[in-house]
């Protein structure tokens, strides 16, 4: 295919493309996802495996000051989510990170986002198989651990085969399982502190959050060496940003979606925690255990570790569903810029990036491999990788933010109807808060290992780019004439 017919095909010269080339109305995808599907996808990616498993380590590590990391980290989200909100309805589009990336940064930028966002959903989903294939095992610990992954891999295939439209409704119903189970908790557990029904009714109080050794009871370096795993939990909050190209009213839904983030970290990781660690002292978690479970058992709830594992399962098979949505459409944008093979960027009849989402797929399956050979640290292999992915696509939608303001009070670029609160000074806010998650990973003997990952992949876009450009000679000359 020329490079005429692959501009024809997706809508227009993108890396150059202004608020009205590249749109969603010329992607070609069927715009299948309702707001309330959009409201519920965005909640969920609020809500992960993160939170109902790994916060059990965190709090062991930090005690009740995890509260207040969670916090923390939740109101550099929100910037994070509004300075995308702005520039999603300066110009929504499905790629919207690798997009951004490439016009207000440079085609190279948006050729590594892409491929990096890419790389984070595909290590995800193996993460995910991986920690499903765990949950079943406490139902049915006689099945192989692969078997679960590779079934369950097949089922979320076709789902996001099929068309947007069940890809949202089952993220949906996934994203309200989680809700439901804890908002339950949070009023069970008021219930317990005012009225002091249960078990844990004679040791309930909120004086718990402080009585233990104060709110830092090791200290504010060791709650400061949590933020890596508060991060982690966020992971997908972004995800709404890839809906752009398949809302039916981006520039309504989009909105509110963002805009509800703070009372949904409110209630579903301040809130829970704080509920949580007022009915049972921080002293009784650990690491491996998660505190949902050790809540509602303390809570005398029948069959608490069997509702748990449950819902722990739809977080985990809700997030592999994500990132087999994400990658199709991450791959159709690179295709579309000639950054990616042309023929991942095709959509089916159902409109969908069928082989973009297949290639992903497969290498999801390389999980599938791990569980059959090395079922014990196949969650642990693929994990750490996701969280410098994630950093880095963060910081590209700050950096492209801050380089779009500059443009918009340049008077080159029209400002958008959702601009983020404090500009571009929250955004550098939101940039140096990651440039120190960095550095806290980098000082964790055993979290540092992604950093090593991330330099060789760094190395592998870096090839890749030369590779491209010789391939490709118009990409170089598009960055010479746009970005010089």
């Amino acid at each position: 295919m020329t490079s005429a017919q692959v501009d024809k095909e997706y809508g227009g010269d993108r890396a150059t493309a202004g608020p009205s080339g590249g749109g969603p109305a010329e992607e070609g995808y069927e715009r299948g996802l309702g707001s309330r599907q959009v409201q519920m996808i965005a909640i969920g990616g609020a809500i992960g495996v993160g939170l109902f498993m790994g916060a059990g380590a965190n709090i062991a590590k930090a005690g009740p000051s995890i509260i207040l990391m969670y916090a923390l980290a939740g109101v550099v989200i929100f910037f994070i989510m509004r300075a995308l909100g702005e520039l999603l309805l300066y110009r929504p589009v499905s790629g919207s990170f690798a997009e951004y990336a490439r016009e207000f940064l440079g085609p190279f930028f948006g050729f590594a986002t892409g491929w990096t966002y890419w790389l984070m959903w595909v290590v995800t989903g193996m993460a995910e198989l991986t920690a499903a294939a765990i949950y079943i095992h406490f139902w049915f610990p006689g099945i192989p651990q692969w078997v679960s992954a590779l079934v369950f891999l097949v089922v979320l295939f076709g789902v996001n085969l099929i068309s947007v439209k069940i890809f949202g409704e089952v993220e949906f119903w996934f994203s309200m399982i989680k809700v439901t189970a804890i908002i339950g908790m949070i009023v069970i557990g008021l219930g317990v502190l005012t009225i002091g029904f249960s078990d844990a009714g004679e040791t309930a109080t909120t004086a718990n959050l402080w009585a233990h050794d104060g709110i830092f009871p090791n200290g504010i370096g060791s709650s400061l060496m949590t933020l890596q795993g508060v991060m982690f939990a966020y992971l997908a909050v972004e995800l709404v940003g890839v809906t752009a190209g398949e809302s039916e009213n981006p520039e309504k839904t989009l909105p509110k979606a963002i805009n509800t983030l703070p009372w949904r970290i409110i209630v579903f990781y301040v809130g829970a925690l704080s509920v949580i660690l007022a009915v049972v002292k921080w002293t009784e978690f650990s690491a491996g255990n998660s505190p949902f479970v050790h809540a509602f058992e303390k809570m005398g709830i029948p069959l608490a570790a069997g509702i748990v594992n449950f819902v722990v399962l739809t977080a985990a098979l809700s997030s592999c569903n994500s990132g087999m949505y994400s990658t199709g459409r991450m791959l159709r944008d690179l295709a579309a810029n000639r950054q990616a093979p042309t023929v991942l960027g095709r959509l089916n009849s159902r409109r969908t990036p069928a082989l973009g989402i297949t290639v992903s797929v497969v290498l999801m399956g390389i999980g599938v491999v791990l569980n059959y050979v090395v079922p014990e640290k196949a969650f642990g292999y693929v994990t750490s990788v996701a969280t410098a992915a994630g950093i880095w696509t963060w910081t590209m939608i700050l950096i492209s933010h801050i380089r779009y303001r500059r443009d918009v009070e340049a008077g080159r670029l029209p400002a958008s109807s959702f601009p983020a609160p404090g500009g571009a000074l929250f955004s550098w806010v939101a940039v140096a808060f990651l440039a120190l998650v960095t550095c806290l990973i980098a000082y964790d003997k055993d979290a540092r290992v992604c950093l090593y990952v991330a330099a060789v992949w760094a190395v592998g876009l870096a090839v890749g780019w030369q590779a491209l450009k010789r391939r490709d000679p118009a990409i170089a000359e598009r960055t010479e004439r746009r970005y010089a």
